[in-house]
């Protein structure tokens, strides 16, 4: 698998570093995009495109970590590796807990930089994948009729079909109807399938449930 498709934001007031940290990401496949500022940066970034982001951490316009709560503050999950000229536990510490990736010194080893940039990349991957099923699965919800999608809120609580049809106030044989209906346009065959498939969208049983999809 080639990495050319995936881009690695390079953000960093030095031309020089970003000159070399370029020519070792495009010898090894990937995309580099380079920036002198986080302005130039977040006014470029794409967060469709996949990759990841190489911030340093000390920049005269605003530090990497502020770069990062930027994004963190428009919801983008852009994974990012930390490039500092010193070695500094409290900004390492405080760039992990925000999510980053990894916290590399300057000079920085080329091997550790690459095996950083596949770990980021593979998590970017990971993250649209969730993302993306997550959508599929709501699209699927959302294509329910209000009936079946109550019917569903009483299966996933535990209740036969005639105790549903009570609670709804109709005929068994309608909520049979509803729950096939259901089961065949959420595309699964067991109730267990159904609790899971909710459970990971956050929809709840009847009684407590709250359209979140």
């Amino acid at each position: 698998m080639t990495n050319a498709r995936f881009a690695v934001y390079l953000i960093d007031d030095d031309k020089q570093v970003l000159k070399a940290l370029s020519r070792l990401l495009s010898v090894a496949g990937y995309e580099p995009r380079a920036y002198t500022s986080p302005a130039a940066f977040l006014e470029a970034h794409d967060p469709s495109v996949t990759g990841c982001a190489i911030f340093d951490v000390s920049m005269p316009e605003f530090d990497g970590l502020t770069l990062q709560k930027k994004l963190i503050d428009n919801a983008v999950e852009r994974p990012i590796i930390f490039l500092s000229g010193k070695s500094s536990i409290p900004i390492s510490v405080r760039a992990m807990q925000a999510g980053a990736m990894d916290f590399l010194v300057k000079p920085i080893d080329k091997a550790s930089l690459l095996k950083a940039v596949s770990r980021a990349v593979e998590r970017d991957q990971t993250i649209r994948t969730a993302r993306k099923t997550r959508q599929e699965t709501i699209s699927r919800f959302n294509a329910l009729t209000r009936r079946e999608f109550e019917v569903l809120t009483h299966v996933i609580a535990g209740k036969l079909n005639k105790q549903i049809a009570v609670d709804l106030g109709t005929v068994e044989k309608t909520i049979k109807v509803h729950r096939s209906r259901m089961m065949e346009k959420v595309g699964v065959r067991t109730v267990a399938a159904l609790v899971r498939l909710t459970e990971s969208v956050g929809l709840e049983p009847a009684g407590q449930n709250r359209r979140k999809a």
